[in-house]
């Protein structure tokens, strides 16, 4: 980041915020994931991107949404479902169950069955009912952690691979809804909360003085995203490991610490806030530290597992963005179709589209991933979001 940045801008928008994310001090995080991040971004990008969005905006002329070419820390322009990205995931639920497929619901794996390099059946348990059941299948797709995964195989898996996946790191997470009558500025000449009229979705927060590490304003996703369009839903983002006190505080006490942060960093007065939420996820971020340096020997064990594909964030523990996983499993699904055995090109996939075009032959654009359902296009909205 240095390197590509200078040192006064790291200190600026990235030692900081990254190091709230982690956990971690940055010169623990191997370069490996700073590069993952932001390739292709550099000062001269950054600033020639912004001459031709003002270019744009004068001519009116907002361009094309696929945007082929635009860096993707520097798109501005995309698609996302008016109710949420869980809009997406229940469309895919009705589509599954339309064409007469199950989808057993609040179910943990708890175990994975192998025989001659290949998964046989699994084991699963209901979280709600304790009932347990055991499903075969001709092919698997885990989007588990893979530390869990590992744990989950019963039969002769090498020691080294136990070892390695038991090691894995992550980092969790946790969601703090508020309810805003409205976004507030304290104006420090009278004294008075001003109303605040903000166009940001996130917003990250660099100040070390609080631990609030993001913040979403979901109107500005999608205007469907809050009932009164004249109220504020703002999403507070605390980066924590599910050992740390603060994770296991109660919910009223976390949403009162993420109140008192947002009148801190001046963006609402308590006063109007209206309700609030707290939402825990585990194992949000696969951690490129700890024993991810020696990740490769899992994969080649995983690899050999011939009917099992590890897809997505956690099932690869790769840190790719939400378009990308979703790609690997695509490819997935293209290589057993075709034929094809070998998943490198799962592996492949990247942050970068230009990359799986050059290096895995992937032939699905990124930009493309809507118009493979053709009934998602219902789904989605323009959305003009920028990240400060």
């Amino acid at each position: 980041m240095i390197n590509r940045f200078g040192k006064t801008l790291y200190q600026l928008f990235f030692k900081d915020y990254t190091e709230k994310v982690w956990g971690v001090p940055c010169d623990e995080i191997p370069a490996e994931w700073g590069a993952q991040r932001i390739k292709g971004v550099s000062i001269r990008k950054a600033i020639e991107h912004a001459i031709q969005e003002l270019s744009k905006k004068k001519t009116k002329n907002q361009g094309d949404i696929a945007q082929k070419g635009t860096e993707t820390s520097l798109i501005e322009k995309f698609f996302y479902p008016k109710l949420g990205p869980g809009q997406l995931w229940e469309e895919v639920a009705r589509q599954v169950q339309e064409m007469g497929g199950i989808i057993h619901m609040h179910c943990d794996v708890k175990h994975i069955y192998t025989e001659d390099n290949k998964v046989t059946a699994i084991t699963a348990v209901n979280s709600q009912t304790g009932e347990e059941m055991k499903l075969t299948g001709d092919y698997f797709f885990s989007t588990m952690p893979v530390k869990e995964l590992i744990s989950g195989i019963v039969g002769d898996v090498p020691n080294e691979v136990r070892d390695i996946a038991s090691r894995l790191q992550y980092r969790d997470f946790i969601t703090v809804g508020i309810l805003l009558r409205k976004l507030s500025f304290l104006d420090k000449q009278t004294g008075e909360w001003k109303p605040l009229k903000l166009e940001d979705t996130w917003i990250y927060i660099q100040e070390k003085d609080v631990k609030v590490g993001r913040l979403q304003l979901f109107n500005n996703w999608s205007p469907y995203m809050v009932k009164d369009p004249d109220t504020a839903w703002v999403g507070m983002e605390f980066f924590c490991n599910e050992t740390d006190d603060f994770w296991k505080l109660p919910d009223a006490e976390i949403a009162a610490l993420a109140i008192r942060e947002l009148e801190k960093i001046g963006l609402a007065s308590i006063d109007n806030v209206l309700d609030s939420t707290v939402l825990r996820v585990e194992k949000t971020y696969p951690a490129y530290f700890g024993a991810y340096e020696q990740f490769d020997t899992v994969k080649a064990y995983t690899d050999k597992l011939e009917n099992i594909f590890l897809v997505g964030r956690n099932g690869m523990h790769k840190y790719n963005n939400a378009d990308h996983s979703m790609l690997t499993a695509m490819v997935a699904v293209d290589n057993i179709i075709n034929g094809v055995t070998s998943k490198e090109n799962i592996w492949a996939i990247n942050t970068e589209q230009e990359y799986h075009e050059e290096k895995s032959g992937a032939e699905t654009p990124v930009a493309a991933l809507p118009e493979r359902i053709p009934s998602f296009k219902n789904l989605y909205g323009i959305s003009h979001g920028t990240k400060h």
